[in-house]
């Protein structure tokens, strides 16, 4: 079958687009053909170039949708009609392109990744609802997230956008079968719109090693700055002030031991202004942690993406590295989230052997993922108790038992968050 994606940016670091290369990847192991149209491609997808298309107007820091977000969502002085108006006519443009990709791809099945849940392109959630509309489309709407879920930072002065929102987000046409990543999602578009839904969680390739030790990871511990005697703990992460890294670096300062380091490996591209980056550098600074909070996300790259650029050929003697690299080094990984729509950093631990310390974060971790039996340090409320830090301090100084709780949770995770889960339920609807 000839299955269209349509997503505002892939091959980046964000949940949405690591997922849907997931659902990519298997799809093709299905046997099915998958195009993408995407506003960018961040790096390396798992599809030949002749199925990628780049639409640039998908992307959601595109145009009229770029300009007049912020004022959508917060400004009382804006026209909402000229804003309406300019939508509209962005909405068009989109249109013809998404309707000419379908027809010249002769796609039988659409999969939507965000675009009618998250309304940070309305633009695009508009024109996708008409395209559907038109072409009859069967369609699979995979919502990551709601803007019901982020605490009114989707609401609007002006009753003329909400009333936009509430008609597109989410996508309510009979060809649409909603999916969503969570329990707490799919009651919620039960008891508030009626809408019956799939439950599909993120899911990792278990069958495919990730996070093993190599001769590139020892580089990589010497470059970070990492002793041979050294206790890394990693923080996997987009630097955004969700994911709370405040709280690891306090661990780092309940442990009175030079030789405990957190690594923080990545990107603050998404903190607007670089306001939470500068926050915990200067926590870090107050606490005197300079030597033992690393913030390394300069050396870490996406698939080593950037050699793969002609402007960067001169860089192919230089090591890059990415996230296997950094599970490779760590001896267990810190997420202590507060809000989280899954969770990939969870998920990619548990493949890669790696104990892991968490918050029970909202609305996901406890129904969906805790309470299948995973060993973990969890606290509740990012509450970072003497008791949670005797035991995070009892799994980290015990090598033996760093191993047997990573093989165990491993082995719990290949059963619940594995490919093959995924294809079972891609089955039953695509």
């Amino acid at each position: 079958m000839k299955i269209g994606m349509i997503i505002s940016r892939i091959g980046g670091e964000d949940g949405v687009a690591l997922e849907s290369e997931k659902w990519v990847e298997v799809l093709q192991r299905m046997g099915h053909r998958v195009f993408i149209a995407a506003g960018s491609f961040e790096g390396d997808v798992s599809v030949k170039k002749e199925y990628r298309n780049k639409i640039k107007s998908l992307s959601f820091g595109n145009g009229v949708n770029e300009k007049q977000r912020k004022k959508i969502f917060s400004s009382s002085k804006i026209n909402p009609h000229e804003i309406i108006k300019d939508i509209e006519k962005q909405k068009e443009e989109i249109l013809k392109d998404l309707y000419k990709w379908t027809k010249e791809k002769n796609i039988e099945r659409l999969i939507l990744e965000n675009t009618n849940a998250l309304p940070v392109h309305l633009p695009l959630a508009k024109a996708i609802k008409e395209l559907i509309e038109k072409t009859k489309i069967k369609t699979i709407a995979h919502n990551h997230d709601f803007y019901w879920e982020r605490n009114g930072k989707y609401k609007s002065p002006h009753k003329e956008i909400n009333d936009l929102i509430k008609s597109l987000f989410p996508l309510r046409l009979p060809q649409v079968k909603q999916v969503v990543i969570n329990s707490f999602s799919k009651e919620k578009l039960k008891n508030n719109f009626g809408l019956e839904s799939f439950y599909i969680p993120n899911v990792m390739d278990f069958e495919k090693s990730f996070g093993n030790r190599t001769g590139k990871s020892k580089k990589l511990m010497k470059k970070i700055g990492l002793k041979k005697e050294d206790i890394s703990l990693f923080q996997i992460t987009r630097i955004i002030k969700r994911k709370n890294i405040e709280t690891a670096i306090k661990l780092i300062k309940e442990i009175d031991d030079e030789r405990v380091k957190l690594v923080i490996t990545g990107s603050s591209s998404d903190d607007p202004k670089k306001e939470y980056y500068n926050q915990l550098k200067k926590m870090v600074k107050n606490l005197k942690l300079e030597k033992r909070v690393l913030f390394k996300g300069n050396i870490f790259f996406k698939r080593g993406f950037f050699i793969k650029t002609p402007y960067f050929n001169l860089l192919r003697k230089r090591e890059t590295y990415n996230s296997f690299d950094a599970y490779s080094c760590a001896d267990a990984c810190t997420y202590f989230s507060e809000y989280e729509g899954f969770g990939n950093a969870f998920v990619e631990a548990l493949v890669a052997k790696k104990p892991i310390f968490v918050n029970n974060y909202k609305p996901v971790f406890w129904p969906d993922i805790g309470s299948k039996g995973f060993k973990i340090v969890m606290l509740k409320n990012n509450k970072l108790t003497k008791k949670a830090v005797k035991e995070i301090e009892k799994t980290i100084y015990n090598k033996d038992l760093l191993r047997k709780i990573g093989e165990y949770n491993f082995r719990l995770g290949k059963k619940h968050f594995s490919y093959d889960v995924l294809e079972k339920k891609l089955k039953k609807i695509i």
